[in-house]
């Protein structure tokens, strides 16, 4: 399980989206740049923060001319999130993140949202979870491919939501 302080340094996009990039492979700082669009010393700015936090680390390295090329790996394949709830929304972040990113399929790509809900007792939430949390690690290890990045969001989480009792007619 991830600190309340690896959290927080997490929680930000550039970084999320560093992190993601590099669940794929190690990557150097130009590399991430490019990828992201963004420039080396803000992607610089990042690594540090994320490394010092102990998410990622240096786990290679490669002589371009006079530089030493540093390539940063994760430390991690899943990282487990604290219960950093004080009041607010818990998730919000990774369903405000999903909002803003999804986007209609074109032609062939595959897509899937669905919402279900059902009264079952804690040890089956559990299960479930632990089942999504292995189809999450699959699909994360998954072999590359194609022209489309995926997101996959699942989740089993408490409601408020009323239902109607077994026993009652």
């Amino acid at each position: 399980m991830m600190s309340a302080e690896q959290a927080a340094v997490f929680n930000e996009k550039t970084r999320r989206d560093i992190m993601m990039l590099l669940s794929a492979r190690p990557a150097s700082t130009k590399q991430l740049a490019e990828a992201m669009g963004k420039p080396k010393g803000t992607i610089g700015h990042h690594l540090k923060a994320l490394e010092e936090a102990e998410l990622i680390a240096v786990v290679g390295t490669r002589q371009v001319r006079a530089i030493t090329e540093k390539y940063y790996g994760r430390l991690a394949r899943t990282y487990a999130f604290p219960d950093l709830d004080e009041g607010g929304e818990k998730g919000l972040g990774f369903i405000g993140e999903v909002m803003q990113e999804v986007r209609m399929p074109v032609e062939e790509e595959a897509s899937m949202i669905t919402l279900r809900h059902a009264r079952i007792p804690h040890d089956r939430a559990a299960e479930f979870a632990d089942e999504m949390l292995r189809i999450a690690e699959e699909f994360a290890a998954a072999e590359r491919g194609g022209e489309t990045v995926y997101g996959f969001i699942v989740g089993v989480y408490p409601t408020d939501r009323p239902s109607l009792r077994e026993d009652e007619e």
